[in-house]
């Protein structure tokens, strides 16, 4: 049977810290793969996951209903949130409707990264737009509503969000004391290419919205038009102006370099993954060897890439 859509989840026990941070993600969309499926792996390196194979089954819940959020990595209580009315069956990182999401840690600007009163973690996150979704855009739908709602408990996160048709990267990072939720940008890798994110944030400029293919928060209700291919918060650019990180035009703004810039260690541990990644199927990747190296961190390698071959499960 054609596979439609696939998320892999590889647990290794290399040995860091209480946070997933080293762990990989590799994004495929249906033309760039063998057999016509969007997959994305996720590898969580880290020596306190052991593998588990998390199931919520489908249920539906009366108006009212409460639901109590554990934070993914202590599983300390951080409050409660309204339920949905109805939830879909999840195992692991994907649902009955094919919805698939992974993350990375990047953590970004470390005043950011503390947010009193916030509920929603990002492993919450994720697990609450599974059993959420239909689809990928739903997905985010139902992931930056929770965070405008409940606030954003963790630090710089960088998700894979897929569905049978299409693969998101979707990167957030919180507004640290005294404000609450996060800014965020995701966009749809195009058909055909390949992306991946390791630990570090990747997306830098993004069109500015539009109202067709661009959207911000405030326009999430035409987030199903598949003419859309980025959706970012409104205040992603105007939050950093505020806190002085930047002061350019618009079109000029970078999540990437505003919120988690690109360290000597972001680009030899993290960014290498990646580009390691792209370099077994696209032979055009040797020029970005100084960056993924360390060495020249103005050479970026571009989020996305058309490999020179189709992509199979075993590649990844």
């Amino acid at each position: 049977m054609k596979r439609l859509s696939l998320i892999i989840i590889a647990f290794s026990l290399l040995v860091l810290n209480n946070q997933s941070n080293a762990c990989t993600n590799f994004l495929v969309t249906k033309s760039a793969s063998t057999d016509g499926s969007t997959f994305i792996s996720y590898a969580a390196d880290s020596h306190v996951l052991y593998g588990e194979l998390y199931h919520w089954t489908a249920a539906t819940y009366p108006d009212g209903t409460m639901l109590d959020v554990y934070e993914w990595d202590t599983g300390k209580l951080l409050g409660k949130i309204k339920q949905a009315r109805q939830t879909y069956n999840v195992v692991g990182n994907m649902n009955e409707y094919q919805v698939g999401i992974g993350e990375t840690t990047y953590g970004g600007r470390e005043e950011l990264a503390t947010q009193s009163g916030a509920i929603v973690d990002y492993g919450s996150l994720m697990y609450l737009a599974l059993q959420r979704s239909k689809s990928a855009r739903e997905a985010l739908k139902v992931m930056t509503e929770l965070v405008a709602e409940y606030g954003y408990a963790s630090s710089g996160e960088s998700f894979s969000v897929s569905d049978a048709n299409e693969v998101w990267i979707f990167e957030m990072i919180g507004k640290g004391e005294g404000k609450k939720g996060a800014v965020w940008v995701a966009l749809k890798v195009p058909d055909g290419y390949v992306c991946a994110h390791a630990n570090q944030a990747r997306i830098m400029t993004f069109p500015i919205a539009d109202g067709k293919k661009s959207l911000t928060f405030s326009q999430r209700d035409k987030i199903f038009n598949p003419e859309v291919e980025c959706f970012y918060a409104d205040d992603v650019i105007t939050f950093a102006r505020e806190k002085t990180y930047f002061s350019g035009k618009d079109a000029e703004f970078s999540f990437s370099d505003t919120y988690a810039p690109v360290t000597f260690g972001g680009a030899r541990f993290c960014e290498v993954r990646v580009w390691s990644f792209f370099r077994s199927v696209n032979s055009g990747m040797d020029k970005y060897l100084d960056y993924a190296s360390g060495h020249n961190l103005k050479n970026r390698m571009p989020l996305w890439i058309k490999p020179d071959r189709k992509v199979a499960v075993e590649d990844v």
